[in-house]
């Protein structure tokens, strides 16, 4: 048999052609609908970057100016470092006003009278004083030990001497080797003693406080020079 041969194939078309403009219509609304929900979503994501970049711009400007208050505030209201002196050679002959003396060094027990008020040597305690700034009166016995040490004695009287002057006294003066404390029966609102060396000041903005200090801190001419100023007695008041 002969084989038939195949049938054309017929375009589908629809029947109505204002029918296919509206399913035309419809399909391009659902596809610009869609294009403008996701560029909707595109610009809200955008959006939500850029609220969290400036969120986190504003954090970390905040952080950043309190640290940089921080460091300022650091620098602004840090304590003035004490100030770094070497040690003194035991000369103070410029010094105007200044007294020399000369007295033993002998341990002893009990209490010692003393030629100075207040003390610049003589016997002493076998126990130094610690170092360090005193609010009560200190023995003199260990007073005087801590001055064969090398270390300085300022003493003052607490009704003479204000509480500011007292902090700016205190300013200039090293962190070690240093004894301060009140003291009765001064003749003069504060008084700087070294082994055997001694100057009376009328304020602690003398210029003779440095003075003093540069010839008599740690003096190497004191009887015991570079001993210890800790490791002895602590006095009551000790700040």
């Amino acid at each position: 048999m002969t084989p038939t041969p195949p049938r054309p194939t017929e375009k589908q078309t629809s029947g109505n052609p204002a029918t296919q403009a509206q399913i035309a219509q419809s399909v391009k609304q659902q596809r610009e609908k869609k294009r403008q929900e996701k560029l909707a979503e595109y610009q809200r994501q955008l959006a939500k970057r850029r609220r969290s970049k400036l969120v986190w711009w504003i954090v970390g400007s905040v952080v950043a100016i309190g640290v940089i208050a921080a460091i300022v505030a650091s620098v602004v209201f840090a304590p003035t470092p004490p100030p770094s002196l070497d040690p003194g050679d035991g000369d103070g002959s410029s010094i105007d006003g200044l007294e020399t003396f000369e007295n033993t060094a002998n341990h002893v027990d009990g209490p010692v009278e003393y030629a100075q008020t207040p003390p610049v040597g003589g016997d002493h305690s076998a126990l130094w004083l610690n170092c360090g700034v005193y609010h009560q009166a200190v023995p003199n016995e260990n007073a005087v030990h801590a001055l064969e040490h090398g270390a300085v004695w300022v003493t003052y009287d607490a009704s003479a001497v204000s509480a500011d002057e007292l902090s700016a006294l205190e300013a200039q003066l090293p962190s070690s080797y240093v004894v301060v404390s009140p003291y009765e029966g001064l003749d003069a609102p504060i008084v700087m003693s070294a082994w055997n060396a001694q100057v009376k000041l009328d304020s602690a903005d003398d210029p003779r406080v440095s003075q003093f200090l540069e010839a008599y801190w740690r003096s190497q001419n004191s009887p015991e020079p570079n001993a210890a100023c800790t490791g002895g007695l602590d006095a009551p008041g000790k700040q």
